[in-house]
């Protein structure tokens, strides 16, 4: 059923904290209905209760990106209440233990790479091809994937992280194939990466706030038709793959 109001949906995966709290409230502050997905049914409530505050449209749906029925749920709920969805940003991500060696390639606990690749690129497909059906619905469908320049094999950013950032370079690969699969239709896929932004992903240690971090998300959540598709981009522009 189509709500009362006509504004656009976005879903925001993680979207109870940090940078996925921060592309909530920028969608939320165009007039973007919010559908907070989040696995913490507290956590959720209160991102919800945050943003219904400050005059953001908003609802919530359990949304576990490792379960097929999770998520399939989640789309029903989104059917049901928005019957569309006009953006979908995959932010939800780990980064994976790294105590021990865990992510040292020489000592690599594949348990841990298994781990991070459930979520940060199988919890992708899940969540985009199952929510797909109700993009195609859209005018103007957008999809967000959060990426990180660590995942560049141009760049090799960061620290040796020998799951996290080969998670992200298969995310950059898959945003690709996404984008040249759906390059016929008006959906348009692309891979953001926010920067290094203080939030409990990293024990709040880097220089940049989740607003800051944001904003590349929100502008290619808002692309016009004729914009990129299949590209890498942070602040400053195309990032290198």
């Amino acid at each position: 059923m189509e709500r009362v109001n006509a504004s656009k949906t976005a879903l925001v995966t993680g979207a109870n904290k940090g940078i996925g709290f921060a592309i909530a409230q920028g969608l939320g502050a165009l007039g973007f209905t919010i559908v907070v997905g989040a696995r913490d049914d507290i956590r959720r409530k209160e991102a919800v209760e945050r943003l219904l505050a400050a005059g953001v449209d908003a609802y919530g749906v359990a949304l576990d990106v490792t379960s097929d029925e999770s998520v399939t749920a989640a789309a029903a709920v989104i059917d049901q209440t928005s019957g569309r969805l006009d953006v979908l940003i995959n932010n939800a991500g780990v980064a994976g233990r790294f105590e021990d060696g865990a992510q040292d390639p020489t000592t690599l606990d594949l348990d841990v790479v298994r781990t991070v690749l459930d979520t940060n690129v199988f919890g992708v497909v899940r969540v985009t091809n199952t929510m797909l059906y109700l993009l195609r619905r859209s005018a103007a469908p957008r999809i967000v994937n959060l990426s990180s320049t660590m995942g560049s094999l141009t760049l090799q950013a960061g620290p040796i992280l020998a799951a996290y950032a080969p998670s992200k370079t298969m995310l950059n690969s898959i945003t690709a194939q996404y984008a040249r699969r759906l390059a016929d239709t008006n959906v348009i896929v692309n891979a953001a990466c926010p920067g290094y932004v203080a939030t409990d992903f990293n024990g709040f240690d880097g220089p940049r706030t989740p607003a800051e971090g944001a904003a590349v998300v929100i502008r290619l959540a808002t692309l016009p038709d004729d914009g990129p598709r299949g590209g890498f981009f942070d602040d400053s522009g195309p990032v290198p793959w």
